[in-house]
């Protein structure tokens, strides 16, 4: 997975709009003119210690929280397939039994 860096990530973004600040958006001013980011929620949690330091040596240190970040939205992802597959299968087992 590569990472990218702040800044361009920032670059890519559009100005911020009125209607961004109406719909929540997290706002970020380091410079003059400011981003956009989606908005996050924080939140405290208990992992393993192997798991930590496994994202940690694959981010080089930092950013892991980034790299969690992502492979949890894979897992969702992942799910998401795996009932569309299981729900696909089932509906063509069903029509040759018919």
């Amino acid at each position: 997975m590569s990472k990218r860096s702040i800044s361009e990530t920032l670059d890519e973004n559009p100005p911020i709009t009125q209607a961004d600040i109406d719909h929540g958006k997290l706002i970020l001013r380091q410079r003059k003119e400011g981003r956009v980011l989606p908005l996050k929620q924080r939140v405290n949690i208990y992992l393993d210690r192997e798991i930590i330091e496994h994202f940690k040596q694959r981010a080089g240190g930092r950013g892991y929280q980034t790299l969690l970040n992502a492979a949890l939205k894979q897992a969702i992802q992942q799910d998401r397939l795996e009932d569309t597959l299981r729900r696909v299968i089932r509906e063509e087992l069903r029509d040759r039994t018919l």
